[in-house]
C-alpha cells in the first residue's frame, strides 16, 4: 500500500471531519483517521528529534529536544486515551 500524496491526505481528512461532524461515522473510520493523523504528526516530530541527536553528535541540545518531543508524544497519547482531562486540541 503506498502513502497517500498530501493532497489526497488532505482530502480524506478533509472528509473525515465532515464524516465527524454530520455523524455519519458508524464504524469510527473517521474518528480513527483524525486520531491517527494527529498522534502521527507527533510521533514524526519524535522520529526526526531522534534522527537528529543519533546523526549529529549526541549534542545536549538534540537530547532534550528529543525528551521534549517524547514528553509531547506522550501528553497527546494520553488525551487521546482519555486518561487526563479533554483539551480541545486541533483534529480531535
Amino acid at each position: 500500500m503506498g502513502k497517500p500524496t498530501p493532497q489526497e491526505l488532505e482530502e480524506a481528512l478533509a472528509e473525515a471531519v465532515r464524516m465527524r461532524e454530520h455523524g455519519e461515522d458508524p464504524h469510527h473510520v473517521a474518528k480513527a483517521l483524525l486520531n491517527l493523523n494527529y498522534r502521527m504528526k507527533h510521533l514524526e516530530q519524535v522520529a526526526e528529534c531522534a534522527d537528529r541527536y543519533v546523526h549529529f553528535g549526541l549534542a545536549e541540545h538534540d537530547h532534550a529536544a528529543l525528551l521534549r518531543a517524547i514528553e509531547a508524544y506522550k501528553r497527546v497519547d494520553a488525551i487521546t486515551e482519555g486518561t487526563e482531562a479533554q483539551e480541545q486540541e486541533p483534529g480531535l
